[in-house]
């Protein structure tokens, strides 16, 4: 009797033993700040606790998070350390304690979403090589953080899902709607930069503006992001308005806060990834649009983003207009300029390429061309497909494309499933990578790690309510 009754006495000893410990350290740690900075951990359990009782709670977190708030003032890589970050180490505790609740297989043709981080994966051997263990261990850093869109695609796909999809929706719009704000905000004012930010600056009569860029690293995320958030709107216009997460006011009202920001990020790319996804959703509603709506609706959140911007900041319509007239100008004639500069840079890597084509197949390692002088110089390629092959080679290359085409067949596939969440998943993912697909000839926009997530769940959306019966 006296044996079995030891374990739990041992066990309680042990645990007082712990909690005197730790008091004490507590007590007589310097000053307030050394006994904070012990108690900090101990005020994040509850939440941790809370995060973790709802299998989707650390998903919702974690994209708004993403979304609208910005680094912590840590100096580490470009931008800081993000808050984000610790919410995907819960999310990764959360799969492991709900591993057995992944009991729905993934469609086969998502592993191809593998393919492409294992590549990058093994390019990180040849950074070691080229480019010395700090680079290498920048790259390994960026592959992780590419993972994280992979992981929250098959724990969408594979888990339990306690919640629905519209309140769910309608958190990320009502969130990448906030960021914009900020951003309109942040450009008005002028604020200083939440963390590190690419020098990208606009020129006016009444001085010298940085562009909109929110709390995101540079402006062209800022305006990716509005890309994505108008196309979900346009796809919510042209559904039934019972099959609408959110409703059309709102929706307009949201819309012209986008466009607004997308104005003063001044992304062209994004521009052109917007007309892709619109052309591609109007192929897939050809047969039933109601265009006379959809036209007037458009018009309006068009008219209300330019009203307002222009109504704070006229010569920044103006110029925008003028910007979009002369690149639409050179564009037409063939001038280079129109690309600033990006031809120049694109011949001399695909120089090095030719004096080099041994690296052709295996690359010189992932995110290195910036951060090294290994060609000669350091060099953003501001093209996606252009640096996934002198990066990561021809096997990445290859990879990178099969990852387009995976997402694409199953988007496509569920945006013409007879469930209706399936459909408009679908046709909202498949009208925004076609988009993504043609920006990405102007950027590598899969190292946007903090809202690619929030893309690759409306695909794992697509891809889980395929899987399931039209709701009655």
């Amino acid at each position: 009797m006296t044996s079995q009754a030891q374990p739990p006495v041992e066990r309680t000893y042990r645990l007082g033993l712990l909690i005197g410990t730790a008091a004490g350290i507590w007590a007589i740690a310097a000053g307030a700040a050394g006994r904070i900075a012990l108690a900090a951990p101990l005020a994040l359990v509850p939440l941790v606790w809370w995060i973790l009782g709802k299998a989707h709670r650390w998903v919702t977190l974690f994209l708004v998070a993403a979304l609208c708030l910005p680094p912590l003032p840590i100096p580490l890589g470009n931008t800081g350390l993000h808050p984000a970050l610790g919410i995907v180490v819960v999310g990764l505790l959360a799969g492991v304690l709900r591993w057995s609740e992944w009991r729905r297989p993934a469609p086969g043709v998502s592993l191809w979403l593998v393919v492409y981080p294992l590549a990058l994966l093994a390019s990180v051997s040849f950074a070691a090589i080229y480019s010395g263990p700090a680079v290498a261990a920048a790259s390994l850093a960026r592959v992780g953080l590419f993972g994280i869109s992979i992981y929250l695609f098959f724990y969408t796909v594979c888990g339990t899902e306690e919640a629905g999809p519209e309140p769910a929706v309608r958190r990320l719009f009502w969130a990448g709607v906030f960021s914009a704000s900020f951003a309109c905000i942040d450009f008005y004012w002028q604020l200083p930069a939440p963390a590190g930010f690419a020098p990208q600056f606009v020129w006016l009569e009444s001085g010298v503006y940085r562009r909109a860029q929110g709390f995101f690293y540079e402006a062209s995320t800022l305006g990716n992001v509005c890309a994505f958030f108008l196309v979900m709107v346009a796809v919510c216009l042209a559904r039934p308005r019972r099959e609408t997460p959110v409703r059309r006011p709102l929706l307009a009202v949201g819309a012209g806060v986008l466009l607004a920001a997308l104005m003063l990020s001044f992304s062209r790319a994004s521009v052109v990834n917007l007309c892709v996804a619109g052309a591609m959703l109007l192929f897939l509603n050809r047969r039933r649009l109601r265009w006379g709506r959809l036209a007037a609706i458009l018009t309006l959140a068009i008219a209300a983003g330019v009203a307002a911007t222009y109504a704070l900041i006229p010569a920044v319509v103006e110029f925008y207009w003028l910007r979009l007239r002369i690149s639409a100008g050179l564009l037409a004639s063939g001038d280079e300029t129109v690309l600033s500069g990006r031809l120049d840079t694109w011949r001399r890597l695909a120089g090095f390429l030719l004096d080099h084509p041994g690296h052709a197949i295996f690359g010189v390692g992932y995110k290195t061309l910036p951060y090294s002088d290994f060609i000669g110089h350091a060099a953003v390629a501001d093209n996606g497909y252009l640096s996934s092959l002198l990066e990561t080679g021809l096997i990445g290359l290859a990879a990178l494309l099969l990852f387009h085409w995976a997402i694409l067949w199953m988007a496509w596939r569920a945006a013409h499933h007879a469930n209706r969440q399936a459909a408009f998943f679908g046709t909202w993912a498949v009208c925004f990578w076609a988009g993504e697909m043609v920006q990405m000839l102007s950027g590598d926009l899969l190292t946007y790690w903090r809202v690619l997530p929030a893309y690759l769940w409306v695909l794992a959306m697509a891809v889980r309510h395929s899987r399931q019966p039209e709701p009655r």
